[in-house]
């Protein structure tokens, strides 16, 4: 019940504070900029939407194949189209809740191809943690190669956030952070030597050595060139659907190609930090091409049209997806005898 609770205000507090952004975004724009927003919208090329819908939708799909090299390397041969499902299932359900998407997309592969959950959360962690990789990766790029526009734009941050009068509560803060994770890894280990019968402990145990046995399915991945190969192609497709989705406004269809890597960078952020960055996608895609002297009005509606596209596919092929994925997991002769009757 607490925990049910607890799920409950802990998706209304990322909801409100995006919907709150969202009314915060549109609100403190001018008369005149909300003008340029609506005729901005109003005007925007959305045949676009075709493109950036079929390289999305491959992302997604090498995504799904990505994750299915790793099961292989733990011995479980998944079907495409079962991964492939359980990928969108898992990214309609972050818009719900944050980060259900990674638990629901591993028990629903777990259902319909017997592969055990608690090993599937550990080839998630490691998709994680090559995603984190890879987002470092692009924001070191765009510290590179936009060196002028956005090193000063970091500088600024790090002399407010670090530099600033509050150092001295951000190390205490960080410490009372280490000191707890700290404190609950060395209470957990206690727990583990003193009851190693206890039901609960050794359900502990089973998900932790589950986990493990995922996060060493990297170093065992037979085929780590195919895997890497995904992983650029994945991030790929986000740099291109960005680029592309800049021409669906005038005002912004200027913007070079390189901006796509801080503007994607400001993106993720946003997906992070609020369920399917719902509120705050435009807001920090807006920050981004302001940095590219695009005014608020034109990136605000630039925002809303690049996250509007990500949603919409999202939310139909999600639930195509659920639709659809009983139907493809049943025994070949009920399917042919619901065909003949």
């Amino acid at each position: 019940m607490r925990k049910t609770l607890f799920a409950i205000l802990q998706y209304a507090l990322f909801l409100g504070a995006g919907i709150f952004l969202v009314w915060w975004s549109i609100h403190k724009l001018s008369e005149e900029a909300y003008a340029e927003f609506l005729t901005a919208l109003k005007t925007a090329n959305y045949y676009l939407l075709i493109p950036v819908f079929f390289i999305l939708i491959a992302s997604h799909f090498s995504r799904a194949i990505r994750w299915k090299i790793l099961m292989k390397s733990m011995g479980y041969h998944p079907k495409t189209s079962n991964t492939f499902c359980a990928v969108m299932i898992g990214y309609l359900a972050n818009f719900a809740f944050p980060r259900l998407g990674e638990v629901l997309k591993c028990t629903i592969l777990s259902k319909y191809e017997k592969v055990p959950a608690d090993k599937l959360v550990g080839t998630i962690l490691v998709e994680r943690a090559v995603d984190l990789v890879s987002f470092f990766i692009i924001i070191l790029v765009s510290l590179l190669t936009q060196a002028d526009v956005v090193g000063g734009y970091a500088m600024e941050k790090f002399k407010l956030y670090i530099l600033s009068k509050n150092t001295g509560t951000t190390i205490f803060k960080l410490a009372v952070l280490i000191f707890l994770v700290s404190a609950f890894f060395l209470i957990l280990r206690y727990l583990l030597r003193k009851y190693p019968d206890s039901k609960p402990i050794q359900k502990i145990r089973s998900i932790i050595n589950g986990i493990i046995e995922g996060l060493l399915t990297l170093k065992n991945v037979k085929n780590k060139g195919r895997f890497i190969l995904h992983s650029i192609f994945i991030w790929g497709c986000y740099l291109g659907g960005t680029y592309l989705g800049f021409f669906a406004i005038a005002q912004t269809s200027g913007l070079p190609v390189l901006s796509a890597f801080p503007v994607l960078a400001f993106g993720t952020i946003a997906m992070i930090l609020t369920p399917g960055g719902i509120g705050l996608y435009p807001v920090l895609l807006m920050e981004a091409m302001k940095l590219y002297n695009v005014s608020e009005s034109y990136g605000t509606a630039n925002g809303w049209l690049q996250w509007s596209a990500q949603f919409l596919i999202v939310l139909v092929v999600g639930f195509l997806c659920l639709l659809i994925l009983p139907y493809i997991n049943k025994p070949k002769h009920e399917i042919s005898k619901q065909h003949t009757q």
